[in-house]
């Protein structure tokens, strides 16, 4: 499963390389859409695109494993991005959305819906004149899944992004 979920993240990354984008996309700290890996306790594919101003949608397909359990989950999550003053390409960035997927708890080989109401807060950086992207964020949910409903503030990830 994880091998197809990298695969999926090199074909995708690759498709929007291969795209045509404008010149100002790189140019400076702003940016419109990116799409790249977030690593932590859950891997997966991220792509974020901003919607009017400082709002944006991060959408994630990620995988989580552990000994007693594995998920795979598709999250959406509405973002809003502050600015920090003299720090350009840095912002600050809080919001919340649902997830759906699928769960199985390896011990008792149960398995089934996963559903989840998830929040964010994190911090979002464009490098200056090239393509990439950054954020550092916390992602806390309340799961709702077979032998696994509660809350998890495990959600730690790192994002790496081509900007476009």
């Amino acid at each position: 499963m994880k091998k197809l979920l990298f695969i999926a993240l090199g074909v995708v990354t690759l498709s929007v390389i291969s795209l045509k984008t404008r010149a100002q996309a790189t140019d400076g700290y702003e940016y419109k859409s990116a799409i790249g890996g977030r690593f932590g306790v859950a891997n997966g594919v991220t792509f974020k695109t901003f919607l009017q101003g400082q709002n944006a949608l991060d959408v994630i397909l990620n995988f989580r494993s552990n000994s007693k359990s594995s998920t795979f989950k598709l999250v959406g999550l509405y973002e809003i991005h502050n600015d920090f003053d003299g720090a350009p390409g840095l912002r600050w960035y809080y919001g919340a959305g649902a997830g759906i997927g699928t769960y199985k708890n390896k011990e008792t080989d149960n398995s089934g819906a996963a559903f989840s109401i998830d929040g964010v807060l994190g911090l979002d950086y464009k490098i200056d004149g090239a393509p990439i992207n950054l954020s550092l964020d916390w992602k806390p949910e309340m799961r709702f899944a077979p032998d696994n409903t509660g809350l998890d503030f495990a959600g730690f990830g790192f994002s790496i992004r081509f900007a476009f």
